[in-house]
């Protein structure tokens, strides 16, 4: 044995290689592609894109039935260099794997769209950065938010006609509205005959919260170039901080030329049930700004639109006009993907 030693590498089974950058956009590669490569995985090629970075658990909440096959699914795809993946340091446990689009998955992308990956504007380097961002933590929260509310709608019985129609990344807000505001995201939820347009501010206890009240100025000047009255939800994460928060907006969104152009609502994150099976944002966990005094009633995400009469318009024109490229915009911009996934892998009730 000391002779002769063993080497550490012969021990190990087989482990098989991911192809390199170059490789995975071979025409052989993308043609092995096309053959493995289900309306699934092509959604979740383009949520990558569109979210930058979505955590294990995130993915297998959106669009698996169980983490054993969201587990088995994102290593075929990790292995065939559709999808890349890092773990980020804590303290204390194990982060989740994060995953963002690797060369492959952008080459499919492009091809689909009719770009080319240059053109597109996507850079693997790039793809990467969100791993030593700051934002990091903002990001994965305002994308675990959203997932939330798909993960509700997926597992209600079948016939309940609830779904998030809609999630727009930062990005893809700054690209629209970006001259004015830059929210955190925009949403749109159907829960039976009720519907519900808005706009998140997700707040991670670390922002000023005199420059978070500002923001009411921009919310109430994109209204009135638009036109279009579209809700602000505010989400904290604790009740003493909302509290604080709803005092200074209350007196800034008083201050507004028209207050009932930016109806506003805010949410802690801890008056969500820990023991509910699918804890979301649409439950009772809202209230309204302006209500009467000692209204302290939490609302659903749904039954804002029954305070909100007022507001009939939607905050963003649909499907073909959203697919047109934004001013000035340095690169196309597609159509967002569909937040929730395709039909065939949502799970029975």
């Amino acid at each position: 044995m000391i002779t002769n030693p063993t080497r550490q590498r012969t021990l190990r089974g087989h482990k098989p290689t991911r192809p390199t950058p170059r490789a995975a956009n071979t025409a052989e590669h993308q043609a092995l592609l096309a053959g493995r490569l289900t309306p699934r995985d092509r959604w979740i090629v383009r949520m990558l894109w569109e979210h930058r970075v979505l955590t294990a658990h995130q993915i297998t909440a959106l669009a698996f039935p169980s983490s054993r096959s969201g587990r088995q699914r994102l290593r075929e795809l990790y292995l065939w260099s559709v999808v890349d993946r890092f773990q980020p340091f804590i303290s204390l446990g194990t982060a989740p794997m994060h995953y963002v689009l690797a060369p492959a998955g952008a080459a499919v992308l492009a091809a689909e769209d009719g770009l080319d990956v240059k053109r597109m504007g996507y850079r693997h380097d790039r793809a990467f950065g969100i791993a030593h961002s700051l934002r990091l933590a903002h990001t994965v929260g305002v994308n675990e938010w959203f997932t939330a509310l798909v993960d509700r709608a997926r597992h209600l019985r079948q016939g309940e006609q609830v779904a998030l129609a809609a999630w727009w990344s930062e990005a893809r807000c700054a690209r629209y509205f970006g001259d004015l505001v830059k929210p955190d995201g925009y949403g749109r939820w159907f829960d039976g005959n009720r519907r519900i347009d808005w706009f998140l501010e997700y707040d991670f206890g670390t922002e000023v919260l005199t420059k978070l009240v500002g923001k009411l100025t921009g919310y109430a000047a994109l209204a009135q170039s638009t036109g279009i009255t579209t809700p602000l939800l505010v989400w904290l994460p604790t009740s003493r901080r909302e509290a604080t928060t709803r005092q200074l907006l209350h007196q800034a969104w008083r201050e507004l030329h028209d207050p009932r152009s930016v109806p506003v609502a805010t949410a802690a994150a801890e008056l969500l049930d820990p023991n509910a099976v699918h804890p979301s944002p649409a439950d009772e966990v809202w209230l309204p700004l302006g209500t009467p005094a000692g209204d302290t009633y939490r609302r659903s995400l749904s039954e804002l639109s029954d305070v909100w009469a007022h507001v009939a318009a939607p905050a963003v024109v649909d499907d073909d006009a959203a697919a047109a490229p934004a001013p000035n915009s340095p690169h196309s911009t597609t159509p967002p993907p569909s937040p929730m996934p395709p039909a065939a892998t949502t799970p029975q009730a």
